[in-house]
């Protein structure tokens, strides 16, 4: 039997739950792409785009995904034969760093594998280490999507300060925009890149690039800059097709637009940190509790300080992980997120991991649904689990809401 009929639920960690008024602002017929309320409107945008990321530096829409802008990036930053210090810790920032080696960039990777934060003290030894000031670029992820490590910022930023390194500090907030706490000025970040499909709540297609002045004048004779990628007209027009280099992702923008609204001038940027906070926490609390009964189910981060408020990874012990998502999603109409980066396909322990996404236009009851329809699972599957877990998630969200 299923229960799946209904609207379904994905629980993934991108594309995130797409809210029906973003949808709805979408649902238009193609503008005038020269003059009129399209070009006003997107007028509105770059202040808005700052503020998501808390900068007043420059902002550049590419028409792309996550992996286009880690390449404008690059593309920006370096020339062939450029060295770059890469911090890993999972598949995201091992990916980052591939594309970087694809276009001729020499990259060190400093791998704190698939559970474990980075160490800053290694991260200023690298930078010691490297007397001649050759590292152009440190790069690393603010979450990574896959093993749902957070990366302390401010603490990567003093550990290059520490070093008197001039190295450009690089972010990846593709997973954290818009639902764990970053602050590009404050941290000290010259160059932030990000995509619209989790925090921002507006389907995959759109990526952005956050640079500084100063990335700016460093990278002003970068070698790898073609037309398309180059952040230059992107950011400064003044002629409305620059913004694009050609046409402009129209109905994506009048859903980002929306999507800001949302974000920044309803619920306000703090309150949206401080939600993913607390439906983060409750889904920590319900796998603390199923781990009671059955140690193969765990968090993939011990370390609650080091966890994204995104995305949860966890362990549930081959095959139970797989067998569980394929429950949900056939049975129950909630998706989960595959344990991506966690061991290859051919390994038999890589049915044993999975994700679950709680980022963007979620809230208490989406939450603990998908919650409940996990342990729904389990029962059903005979996995062995602790009790008390859609109680012990209750209560946080109880907690954090009493006021």
């Amino acid at each position: 039997m299923t229960l799946g009929f209904g609207r379904p639920y994905l629980a993934i960690p991108g594309p995130s739950v797409m809210p029906d008024r973003v949808l709805r602002a979408m649902h238009q017929a193609s503008p005038n792409i020269y003059e009129g309320p399209l070009t006003e409107m997107v007028q509105t945008l770059w202040p808005d785009l700052r503020a998501v990321a808390c900068t007043t530096q420059n902002v550049a829409i590419y028409i792309a995904n996550g992996h286009a802008v880690w390449e404008a990036a690059n593309a920006n930053m370096f020339s062939r034969g450029d060295k770059a210090l890469v911090l890993a810790t999972g598949h995201f920032g091992l990916s980052w760093a591939g594309t970087a080696r694809a276009v001729g960039v020499e990259v060190e990777v400093l791998d704190f594998g698939k559970s474990n934060a980075a160490d800053m003290g290694r991260v200023e030894a690298a930078l010691r280490a490297d007397v001649h000031h050759e590292i152009r670029a440190v790069l690393t992820t603010h979450v990574d999507t896959a093993s749902s490590l957070r990366t302390d910022i401010p603490a990567l930023r003093a550990a290059i300060d520490a070093a008197k390194h001039p190295a450009l500090l690089v972010v990846d907030c593709i997973a954290s925009l818009g639902c764990d706490e970053f602050r590009m000025d404050e941290w000290g970040v010259d160059v932030t890149v990000s995509a619209s499909q989790k925090g921002l709540m507006v389907p995959p297609g759109m990526g952005f690039v956050w640079f500084s002045e100063k990335a700016r004048a460093v990278c002003r004779t970068s070698g790898l800059r073609t037309p398309y990628w180059d952040w230059g007209p992107r950011a400064d027009g003044p002629d409305f097709w620059q913004y694009w280099n050609g046409t402009a992702p129209t109905h994506h923008l009048f859903g980002l637009r929306e999507s800001l609204n949302m974000i920044l001038h309803e619920e306000g940027l703090a309150n949206v940190w401080a939600r993913h906070a607390v439906l983060a926490g409750s889904v920590w609390a319900a796998i603390d509790a199923w781990n009671a009964g059955n140690p193969e189910i765990a968090m993939n981060v011990a370390d609650a300080k080091h966890r994204s408020h995104a995305v949860t990874a966890a362990r549930f012990g081959a095959p139970h992980a797989t067998r569980l998502r394929e429950w949900t999603e056939h049975r129950a109409g909630v998706t989960l997120g595959i344990g991506l980066g966690m061991a290859t396909q051919s390994d038999p322990t890589s049915s044993g991991f999975l994700r679950v996404g709680h980022m963007g236009h979620v809230n208490a009851h989406m939450t603990l649904g998908a919650l409940a329809v996990m342990e729904a699972g389990m029962v059903a599957l005979n996995i062995p689990h602790g009790s008390g877990a859609l109680a012990a998630a209750a209560a946080v969200i109880g907690r954090a809401a009493r006021d």
